[in-house]
C-alpha cells in the first residue's frame, strides 16, 4: 500500500491586512436582487443553504426518465435545472455540498433511486442498473403541475433568505480556506471578516473590480485546495471496485466507519480535520468475479456492520450484533494529511484471509461497550421547498 503524498505543510496565515471596511460585509449584491425580480421560465432550483451545492435533476421523457448533473449553486443562488417548457408530472432533484466544505459532503435526498456520475457532469437515460462509473442515489420526487414556470429551493434547518445564505455562506467558506473569523465566545466579528476578505483578494491577487461571485469561486477552490492537505484521503488505483472502512481512536474510546466505495480511480476523504493521531486504522476489500480480496498487510480487530455503519468501540462486536473485521494501522506521526493508494499488489488473492495481527504496546482494546451506540452515516434529508411562480 502506497503512501502517495504527504502533506505537513501547515496553513499559516500571514498578519491581518489593514481593516477593511465592514461595508464589505454587505453581500447581497445588486445581481441577487436582480435574479429575485426575474420571474425564470423553467425549473429554478434555488440555493437557500450556506454551502456551495451541486444538484442533479431527473425529468421524465416518455418512459425513461433523464437524469443530469451537475448544477453547481453558490450560497444564495438560484439557476434554471431545465428548461421550459415542462413537462406535468413527477421530477426528481439531488444536491450535495461542495468537497471543499469541512465536516464532510451533506446531502439532501428522497426514495427515488437513480443513476449519477459522481466524479463529472453527465446526461444519461436512467438505466436499470446503475453499472460502469455510475453510482446510485437518493432523488426527491417533485410534482411539477405548470408547464412554464417552477421553483424549489433547498434549505438548512435554520432557514435563510437569499440574501441571509450568502453572506452565512461566504462566512463558511473564509473558514474552509482557513481563515480564523472567530472573536473567542462572542462568535464572528464583522470587522475580522472584513479583514480576511480583504487579505483573501490580495493574497488570491483578485482585481479590484472583481465581483463577488468571483470572490466565492475563488474561496471555494482556495477551500478544496486546503482540504486535500490535511485529512485522510484514500484512493482506489486498482481496476475493480474497493469497499473502505476507517477506525481511529475517539476521546477516551475507538471509533470505525465506513462504507465508501471507491470506483476504479475513485478516492474519498474520511477524515476532512488536520490528523492529531499517530495511528489511523482502514480496511480494504477488492472485488473480483471469484470474491473479496483482502489487504496483504495483516489487521486489527474492529466492528463493522453490512451497511453503513458509525460504531462505538472495538471489543465484544459479535454481542452487540456486528461483525469482527481486520483493519491496517497506518501511521501518521507529525502528518497533517495522508493519501493511501490501494493498488492490485496489495491484496491476497481470493479466498485468502489476512493475518491477525496483535494490538501495538499502547493500543490495547477498550473495556465492553456493550451499551455503544450505532449511529448511520447517511445525513438526514434537507428541506426543500416546491411552489410555482405565482406562490
Amino acid at each position: 500500500m502506497a503512501l502517495a503524498r504527504l502533506f505537513s505543510k501547515r496553513v499559516a496565515l500571514v498578519a491581518l491586512a489593514a481593516v477593511a471596511s465592514v461595508a464589505a460585509l454587505a453581500f447581497a449584491g445588486s445581481a441577487v436582487a436582480q435574479q429575485q425580480q426575474r420571474t425564470p421560465s423553467g425549473w429554478q432550483i434555488c440555493n437557500e443553504t450556506t454551502y456551495v451545492l451541486e444538484a442533479a435533476t431527473g425529468r421524465p421523457d416518455g418512459r425513461s426518465i433523464q437524469v443530469q448533473g451537475w448544477t453547481r449553486l453558490r450560497p444564495g443562488e438560484c439557476r434554471i435545472a431545465v428548461a421550459a417548457p415542462l413537462a406535468r408530472g413527477t421530477h426528481y432533484l439531488y444536491a450535495r455540498t461542495s468537497s471543499a466544505h469541512r465536516g464532510g459532503r451533506q446531502q439532501w435526498t428522497g426514495d427515488a433511486r437513480l443513476c449519477v456520475d459522481p466524479a463529472r457532469q453527465f446526461q444519461i437515460e436512467n438505466p436499470p442498473r446503475c453499472t460502469d462509473s455510475y453510482e446510485e442515489r437518493r432523488f426527491r420526487r417533485v410534482q411539477i403541475n405548470k408547464r412554464d414556470s417552477w421553483r424549489t429551493s433547498f434549505s438548512e434547518a435554520n432557514q435563510y433568505t437569499i440574501a441571509r445564505a450568502r453572506q452565512l455562506g461566504l462566512q463558511r467558506l473564509l473558514e474552509d480556506a482557513g481563515y480564523d473569523v472567530r472573536e473567542g465566545r462572542r462568535g464572528v466579528d464583522p470587522r475580522r471578516i472584513a479583514q480576511a476578505i480583504a487579505q483573501f483578494r490580495t493574497s488570491a491577487r483578485l482585481s479590484p473590480t472583481a465581483s463577488e461571485d468571483q470572490l466565492i469561486d475563488a474561496l471555494e477552490t482556495a477551500a478544496r485546495r486546503r482540504a486535500g492537505q490535511v485529512g485522510l484521503t484514500l484512493c482506489n488505483r486498482t481496476r475493480g471496485r474497493v469497499w473502505t472502512a476507517i477506525a481511529r481512536r475517539r476521546g477516551e474510546g475507538w471509533e470505525s466507519r465506513g462504507w465508501w466505495a471507491l470506483a476504479p480511480g475513485g478516492c474519498v476523504r474520511t477524515i476532512d480535520e488536520v490528523l492529531i493521531q499517530e495511528v489511523y486504522y482502514v480496511h480494504a476489500s477488492l472485488d473480483s468475479p471469484q470474491g473479496p480480496r483482502y489487504l496483504a498487510a495483516g489487521g486489527e480487530p474492529f466492528c463493522t456492520s453490512p451497511a453503513r455503519f458509525a460504531i462505538l468501540g472495538r471489543e465484544h462486536c459479535d454481542t452487540r450484533y456486528y461483525q469482527t473485521t481486520l483493519f491496517t494501522r497506518i501511521g501518521a506521526r507529525n502528518r497533517e494529511g495522508l493519501v493511501v493508494d490501494f493498488e492490485e499488489r496489495d491484496f491476497l488473492e481470493p479466498g485468502v484471509l489476512p493475518r491477525q495481527l496483535q494490538p501495538a504496546a499502547g493500543d490495547a482494546v477498550d473495556q465492553p461497550a456493550r451499551d455503544a451506540p450505532h449511529r448511520g452515516l447517511d445525513p438526514p434529508s434537507a428541506p426543500t421547498q416546491d411552489r410555482g411562480s405565482g406562490d
